[in-house]
């Protein structure tokens, strides 16, 4: 059965994305598309089953991609004056500005968010994160495109 109070404990734990060294992976596929494999949440990991959190918590993001791709959202929280709200804010705000490029490509919102085109693209380099000291700041070169440009680079 689903316990709607386990997110809601994550919000209250919450740390400034600065404060967070590892992220912690926890299992709770309500909040998970189906096409989606995993969630940056207030400095947590989201993912659909508890082996897949298991996995995740015995690994480092320097051997699996999957939670380099999260930890690389835990540096543009950083760089995103260091908050889960400002984070969140302009992630919405790319979404919804992606819409009209849906009708396009499938999840164009997801997919042209620069957020997650700095974290697809960057999610297989290993040294990555050593990179990011300051936070991750690669998408901002992306946000200065519109949807339509973003979309025509990813093709």
């Amino acid at each position: 059965m689903y316990n709607p109070f386990k997110i809601l404990w994550l919000v209250v734990r919450f740390r400034r994305p600065s404060r967070v060294v590892e992220m912690k992976a926890v299992a709770d596929s309500f909040w998970l598309g189906k096409n989606y494999s995993a969630l940056t949440f207030f400095g947590y990991i989201v993912v659909h089953s508890q082996e897949e959190a298991d996995k995740l918590n015995a690994t480092t993001a320097q051997k699996d991609s999957l939670k380099r791709h999260e930890m690389i959202h835990l540096k543009q929280a950083q760089a995103t004056h260091n908050s889960w709200l400002c984070f969140y804010a302009r992630y919405l705000w790319y979404c919804l500005r992606a819409i009209p490029q849906n009708r396009y490509r499938r999840n164009a919102a997801y997919y042209l968010n620069p957020f997650e085109m700095e974290a697809y693209e960057h999610m297989y380099e290993h040294d990555y994160l050593d990179k990011c000291k300051d936070g991750a700041n690669g998408w901002r070169k992306y946000a200065k495109m519109k949807p339509g440009e973003r979309a025509a680079l990813s093709r």
